[in-house]
């Protein structure tokens, strides 16, 4: 099976501050603010949603087919994409701007100051969506905000089925476009926080958004998941991870899960199942891109984790 993975590419850049920013800032000259911080650990990760997803649904075993933009530095990425197999012939290039990049400086006290530049994201929209390539399934993750209101249409159109995955693009938009989102797509997920501002913004409750789509998924960390189809919520348990060492890109292999597991017409107890232990997997190692696994080792943590085999 094959998958239109809509969404960003992007570099970030982490950073560990030895220290606590509170004790270099002066609250009484806070309007006037000049600070510096000197970092001892500083590594640069392969990222993005629509990365982040394409990595962890190739590891399934699935054929993932990003589509999005990036810039002229994106020459290490595209070698790393190459080696993977990921098919990158729908990555437009663009060469007067960067790819996406994310500058994250994090305290002993786990406070962030996040600077986030979207360079050739903004710009997505210029890659049309490819609805000839034979994809059976798609996801419109965040991106530019014109290249997810338009990749939405586009997998409408060609009736190609696809998740609406606003993420932290979702306060660029209103009511009205997050309606229409949901009346275009097949599947909705978006993690707690996102379902409280989802439901503020559109005035519905998670029940009559459910009854619009043909699954609602909502993720809640260490908590698990709820599904929201055919009937009752389901509850999705948590898989405890091996290690606690960084949670970012979870989100996005959880997504990774999901595509899987609907592509595959498992029935939602399992799918919600296998897109919580690939979020597991991914949380026991650092950065977005750096968990691996090959398709029968998944399947055996599966069956440990769950205690029957789904494959």
């Amino acid at each position: 099976m094959s998958a239109l993975i809509s969404g960003s590419l992007a570099f970030d850049v982490i950073m560990r501050f030895p220290g606590k920013f509170a004790d270099h800032i002066l609250p009484e000259r806070i309007h006037s603010l000049s600070v510096a911080f000197m970092v001892t650990e500083l590594r640069r990760e392969f990222g993005g949603c629509a990365g982040n997803i394409a990595y962890t649904l190739t590891l399934l075993g699935d054929e993932a087919i990003p589509v999005g933009a990036v810039g002229k530095d994106f020459a290490p990425y595209a070698e790393r994409l190459d080696e993977l197999g990921i098919n990158r012939e729908y990555i437009k290039q663009l060469e007067d701007v960067y790819t996406a990049q994310a500058f994250i400086n994090t305290d002993d006290d786990g406070n962030q100051i996040t600077a986030f530049h979207p360079g050739a994201m903004g710009r997505a929209h210029e890659q049309a969506l490819p609805t000839g390539t034979g994809a059976t399934i798609g996801i419109v993750a965040p991106n530019g905000r014109d290249a997810m209101i338009q990749h939405a249409e586009a997998f409408k159109a060609a009736d190609i089925p696809f998740i609406f995955d606003p993420g932290q693009g979702l306060p660029m938009f209103d009511d009205k476009d997050l309606e229409t989102f949901v009346a275009q797509a097949d599947w909705l997920a978006l993690n707690d926080y996102e379902a409280g501002m989802f439901c503020q913004t559109t005035r519905l409750s998670l029940e009559e958004i459910a009854e619009r789509v043909k699954a609602l998924i909502v993720t809640r960390g260490a908590e698990g998941s709820i599904i929201y189809a055919e009937g009752d919520p389901l509850q999705v348990p948590a898989v405890e991870p091996n290690a606690l060492v960084d949670p970012t890109g979870c989100g996005d292999a959880y997504r990774a899960g999901l595509i899987h597991g609907i592509t595959q017409d498992y029935d939602w107890e399992t799918i919600g199942r296998i897109a919580s232990l690939a979020g597991s997997i991914k949380v026991a190692s650092q950065g977005t891109q750096n968990h691996d696994f090959t398709a029968e080792q998944f399947a055996a943590r599966f069956e440990a984790a769950f205690g029957y085999r789904y494959a």
